[in-house]
């Protein structure tokens, strides 16, 4: 955990300490932002979830020209100018006292979100190689994951007051911790020997003319492939996020604390499988192969959940606690070989662009999960838990066989350039 919290690359530890302040303030944030829009601001709950919709979308474009920023810019000079604007933006919510507002500061802070993450991406694309790569990738997930959990425990303080001032408090609390998260990246091109070139722009003025130019993401049909079937893959987090919340609480004999024991479970679980179960995954066919299990073993989830729904109290316990372990272990395969795609599969004269497209499509898979999710499963039961079952295990599966495809085509081109 050591070697995770603090790794001796530089621009790993860097990561790690900027991912330690922004998850725990993202923690405090998902605890009780919906109380304050609610409660402090006095929007209806439409209105939120219709803003938070709009904010969803330009999410999207904000993961994609996060790509183009990154590489006329540098990607370590976009996530800096990002976390600051998302900081700024979730300070401006305790000034937010319409739904104008709101919506436009929720557009800025999720746009600036997800422009970070992309040049997050981008950062690990350029400087890491092969399977240093991928567990760094992992390990900052892991890093994620435990600072969300101890931010949703800081936010008990805040949710036992209940009081307007303790979430505003809060809210501005997670603002200056969205900031704190700018202070280890700064100087970092200084600090790193190498680090600039590695980061050279490769587009716009500043790019080296004479230098092979990249490919377009948008014109590499396997990439798209990839990313399009990974991001039906994604819609796990709005399964865990929504569904199993929504489910427990109304449609099995389960007690409603049962949402915060799987949340835990699957928290501990990431924690402590994550970084082996990416091991290997930044070979292009093992990737798929894991992505396959991950998509199965989602479909198996489903399953178990579609049948807590319909046995007593103990029974249900029980096979809500399978159905989180087997859907947390699809959700560390699915991760692990949809990094090892999006790396491998990208041209690095064009990384920025590629690792755009990718986080595109968890935006998307983001955005859409909560009404996919319920339109099918919360809303018709068995049925639509069979339905998300075989989504699941057929994106999976698709995944797989664009893998294998793209490994053979590798294969067959360095055979060529050998000979």
């Amino acid at each position: 955990m050591l070697r995770t919290l603090l790794p001796g690359d530089p621009v790993a530890r860097a990561l790690s300490i900027a991912t330690m302040a922004g998850s725990l303030s993202m923690g405090l944030f998902y605890s009780v932002s919906a109380l304050y829009f609610t409660f402090v601001i006095g929007l209806e709950a439409t209105t939120v979830g219709t803003g938070l919709t709009i904010a969803g979308a330009v999410g999207v474009l904000g993961s994609f020209l996060g790509g183009r920023l990154a590489d006329r810019f540098g990607a370590d000079r976009l996530q800096q100018a990002a976390t600051v604007v998302q900081g700024v933006a979730l300070l401006a919510y305790v000034l937010a006292d319409d739904a104008l507002t709101f919506v436009l500061v929720a557009c800025v802070a999720v746009g600036a979100r997800s422009m970070q993450g992309t040049a997050k991406q981008t950062l690990l694309a350029r400087w890491f190689t092969g399977p240093d790569r991928i567990e760094v990738r992992a390990r900052l997930r892991v890093v994620t994951n435990v600072f969300i959990a101890l931010g949703t425990s800081a936010a008990a303080v805040a949710l036992l007051l209940g009081t307007a001032t303790a979430y505003r408090t809060t809210m501005v609390v997670v603002g200056l911790l969205s900031l704190l998260a700018v202070v280890p990246l700064g100087g970092l091109r200084a600090r790193v020997p190498g680090l600039a070139e590695a980061l050279r722009p490769t587009r716009g003025r500043r790019a080296d003319l004479t230098a092979p130019r990249g490919r377009s993401p948008l014109r590499d049909r396997t990439y798209l492939a990839s990313t399009a079937l990974n991001s039906v893959v994604a819609m796990q987090f709005g399964l865990q996020n929504v569904g199993v919340p929504l489910w427990i609480a109304h449609h099995t004999e389960a007690p409603t604390v049962m949402v915060s024991v799987v949340l835990l479970l699957n928290t501990v679980l990431v924690a402590a499988l994550q970084v082996r179960a990416s091991r290997g995954t930044h070979e292009i066919r093992a990737a798929g192969r894991a992505v396959r299990r991950g998509g199965l073993l989602l479909a198996l989830a489903c399953l178990l959940l579609a049948a807590a729904g319909s046995v007593g109290v103990v029974a249900a316990v029980l096979l809500l606690l399978l159905a989180e372990t087997v859907s947390t272990a699809a959700e560390i395969l699915a991760e692990a070989g949809g990094w090892g795609l999006a790396f491998e599969l990208a041209d690095p004269l064009s990384a920025g662009a590629y690792q755009g497209v990718s986080q595109m499509g968890y935006s998307i898979a983001g955005m859409l999960a909560p009404l996919v999710i319920t339109a099918t499963a919360i809303e018709h039961g068995w049925l639509g838990w069979i339905g998300l079952a075989t989504m699941f295990a057929v994106a999976g599966t698709g995944v797989a066989a664009v893998a294998a495809r793209a490994a053979v085509r590798r294969g067959e081109a360095q055979v060529l350039l050998a000979a």
